[in-house]
């Protein structure tokens, strides 16, 4: 099946952040991957990469060589960049449509999306859209 690896690395963070036993633990994580995030180039830290609806300055660079997702986020807040940090394990390496076809519901099922803060879940939301769209455009240029 195409699109196992995305769906196994999906169930490897699930698996991970429920054996978190407290929502306490599960930001640490958020913030240590945060810090442990990759840096973007500052040149790549534009207008067109920054994703609109976040509180903090977020931004995705997303590229497509042979068909599989090269992704680099930064952002000026821990918890945001670590969030960007789970979307960017789960989606780099993969096709445009694994972005599509099997959408990041573990943020729903280890409980984060309730623990996060409006504007967080929003800036979450933003960030996964920005994905697809930007996503779609390597779909329609095959």
């Amino acid at each position: 099946m195409e699109f196992s690896r995305c769906l196994d690395k999906q169930k490897k963070i699930k698996k991970h952040f429920l054996s978190l036993t407290s929502q306490e633990e599960r930001y640490q994580k958020i913030i240590e991957l945060g810090q442990n995030a990759p840096k973007m180039a500052t040149e790549d830290q534009v207008e067109e990469n920054l994703v609109a609806g976040c509180q903090s300055l977020l931004y995705l660079k997303i590229r497509c060589q042979k068909g599989k997702l090269s992704l680099q986020t930064s952002s000026n807040a821990l918890i945001s960049a670590g969030l960007a940090q789970l979307l960017v394990q789960i989606y780099n390496g993969e096709s445009p449509e694994a972005i599509f076809t099997h959408p990041p519901h573990f943020f729903k099922e280890i409980g984060l999306l309730e623990s996060l803060s409006p504007s967080r879940a929003n800036g979450l939301k933003s960030l996964y859209q920005k994905l697809q769209k930007e996503s779609l455009k390597f779909l329609v240029s095959k």
